[in-house]
C-alpha cells in the first residue's frame, strides 16, 4: 500500500494554514469595520466619517507588478518605483473636497516663483505641511508664526487696529495674526479693533487640536461629505 510520506503531509497542511491565513487576512483588511484597527492613527477633525478609500485609491497594476516594478527601480533598472497597495495621498485628493474660489491662500499660489525661497522653509503648496492626517487634529504644523515668511514688509492703511500691524511686526508678534484672522479666510465674523479682544491663544491652540471654532459655525464654505465625494466622481465618470 502506497504511504504518503508524514513530511509531505505537513507541507500540504501548511500550504492549506497559509493559504486561509492569507485570505482571511485579506478580508480583515477590505472590512469598513476593520478599518480603525488599521489606521496610522485617528482621523483628523472633520474627517471622522470618512473611509480609507475617500483618500487612499488602490495603486496601479496588480500586487506582482508593483513587486517587480519597485524591485527593479531598487536594482537600477527603472528610473521611478511605483505606488505599492495604494497610491500616495497627493494635494488633488485634497482638492476635491476643499478647493473653493473664496480661500486667501490656495495651495497652487505659492507656486509662483515669488515664493521659491519661502516654501523651502514652509512648503505650503502641499496641505499635508500644517493638515497631516491621522492625528486627530486640525492643524499639526508645529508653530503657527507661519505668518512671518510671507508677511515681513506688510503695510496696512487705515490700519483698524489699536496697535498697529507695523507694531506687532516689529515685535514679532507672529502669533496674533492667527488670533484675528483664519488663515484660509472660509469664516463669516467680525475682526476686532482692539488687541485685547482678539481670540486668546489658549483658545486658538485647542481648536486647533480639534475643539470648539473660535471663530465661528458661520462658514462660506464646507468640504464635501463622502456620499457628495462618490456623487461628484461618478458623475466624472
Amino acid at each position: 500500500m502506497f504511504k504518503i510520506s508524514p513530511l509531505r503531509k505537513r507541507q500540504f497542511t501548511g500550504g492549506i494554514v497559509g493559504v486561509l491565513i492569507g485570505i482571511c487576512v485579506v478580508l480583515f483588511l477590505t472590512l469598513k469595520s476593520s478599518e480603525e484597527y488599521i489606521s496610522l492613527g485617528p482621523m483628523n477633525e472633520g474627517h471622522d466619517d470618512l473611509s480609507c478609500v475617500t483618500c487612499h485609491a488602490d495603486a496601479k497594476g496588480n500586487l506582482s507588478q508593483q513587486i517587480q516594478s519597485n524591485i527593479q527601480f531598487a536594482i537600477g533598472m527603472r528610473e521611478h518605483n511605483v505606488d505599492f497597495g495604494t497610491q500616495d495621498v497627493t494635494v488633488e485628493n485634497c482638492l476635491q473636497c476643499h478647493d473653493r474660489p473664496n480661500d486667501r491662500h490656495p495651495n497652487h499660489r505659492f507656486s509662483e516663483p515669488r515664493f521659491k525661497e519661502i516654501i523651502k522653509v514652509i512648503d505650503a503648496t502641499t496641505c499635508i505641511t500644517c493638515h497631516s492626517e491621522h492625528n486627530g487634529e486640525r492643524v499639526t504644523v508645529a508653530a503657527v508664526n507661519y505668518c512671518m515668511n510671507c508677511h515681513q514688509d506688510l503695510k496696512v492703511e487705515e490700519d483698524p487696529i489699536d496697535v498697529a500691524h507695523e507694531t506687532l511686526i516689529a515685535e514679532e508678534q507672529w502669533n496674533t495674526c492667527i488670533q484675528c484672522h483664519d488663515f484660509h479666510g472660509n469664516h463669516r465674523y467680525e475682526v476686532p479693533t482692539k488687541l485685547q479682544d482678539t481670540i486668546p491663544m489658549q483658545t486658538i491652540n485647542a481648536y486647533l487640536k480639534g475643539g470648539k471654532d473660535p471663530y465661528g459655525t458661520d462658514k462660506k464654505y464646507i468640504g464635501l461629505s463622502e456620499p457628495e465625494w462618490i456623487k461628484l466622481n461618478l458623475n466624472k465618470k
